[in-house]
């Protein structure tokens, strides 16, 4: 039996180091790249069955690596896995391509599980309480900001605030959903 291949994406090297063992101590052959380039060269040499993408890299959003991976091999199935989860950034993902949109922290078995899924879940948990203000307000941020191809100066002015004061919003972490 032909072993899997998956290409993880995170610019945190010991974050991408502990998966690819747990993902290689589960039969998988891994292969970890920790910018764009590098993704990419790999995608192109391996063409890969799977891929699992940060959102958050220093030279390349997740968003933006989605399709070009998806061209090099159609059939890949990525995941976008994220500490900045937002609404937006979900939605985004999925149109672009991605099979699902896990939040960090997360583990091995919870990313082989969106893996090997072959549909969504409809049993997945939906919330009885409304977001938070201060989510709702993290995720206007997040839209806004997406709206504007990620432009601080651009978006700051779509809301009326200062560039610093946007900037100060978004380095903050994003409040939990429950």
């Amino acid at each position: 039996m032909k072993e899997k291949t998956l290409l993880l994406v995170d610019d945190d090297e010991i974050f991408c180091q502990v998966l690819a063992r747990a993902f290689t101590n589960r039969g998988m052959q891994t292969s970890v790249a920790n910018n764009a380039s590098s993704a990419l060269a790999y995608a192109e040499s391996i063409k890969p069955e799977f891929a699992v993408v940060d959102l958050r890299m220093p030279d390349c959003s997740g968003l933006e690596l989605i399709p070009q991976l998806l061209k090099i091999h159609p059939s890949m199935k990525v995941i976008v896995l994220t500490g900045y989860a937002s609404i937006s950034t979900a939605v985004e993902a999925i149109k672009l391509g991605a099979v699902h949109y896990l939040t960090k922290p997360t583990d091995a078995d919870e990313i082989m599980s969106a893996l090997t899924a072959e549909s969504g879940n409809s049993a997945a948990l939906v919330r009885d309480k409304p977001l938070s203000l201060d989510r709702l307000e993290w995720e206007h941020l997040q839209k806004v900001l997406g709206d504007c191809d990620g432009n601080i100066s651009a978006a700051a002015r779509q809301l009326g605030m200062h560039r610093r004061t946007l900037q100060r919003k978004l380095s903050k972490r994003p409040t939990k959903l429950h």
